[in-house]
């Protein structure tokens, strides 16, 4: 698996972890492993004018997702995408949620994971899907 991971939000980030929990995910999913996936880890500022180019909401958000390629049938090797973390939406968020900062960004690797797989949180039935599959793939990582 090829994950290009870049950092420029200033924080610190427990590259590592993140990088072992998208190789944990992608296996989950039953993709290739050697697909490829770009993490961008961005300040407030990136991230608010990345959420009004992409998605036309004012504000920062926690992660934005950018699909490129599906397999079109299981073992295909593709790019999948590119997710887009802010670690002071994360960190403030996981205060809000009573949990530390990794685990928050731990969900939403996850989470920008499953958005560039279709996954979506839409309306109520996609969203308890996609949160329990995003909650359920990081414990099993972490139990591993």
């Amino acid at each position: 698996m090829t994950v290009e991971l870049v950092n420029r939000s200033g924080a610190l980030i427990p590259e590592n972890e993140i990088v072992s929990l998208i190789d944990f995910g992608i296996g989950y999913m039953e993709l290739n492993p050697e697909c490829e996936i770009s993490m961008s880890f961005v300040d407030v500022q990136e991230m608010e004018e990345l959420h009004i180019k992409w998605m036309q909401e004012d504000g920062p958000t926690d992660v934005l997702s950018f699909p490129m390629d599906m397999p079109e049938k299981k073992g295909d090797v593709v790019t999948l995408g590119d997710i887009v973390i802010s670690p002071a939406v994360a960190a403030k968020q996981a205060l809000d949620a009573g949990h530390s900062t990794e685990h928050e960004m731990y969900i939403l690797v996850t989470h920008g994971l499953l958005h560039i797989l279709g996954y979506d949180h839409a309306d109520k039935d996609e969203e308890k899907i996609m949160f329990a599959l995003q909650e359920k793939i990081v414990e099993e990582w972490k139990n591993k």
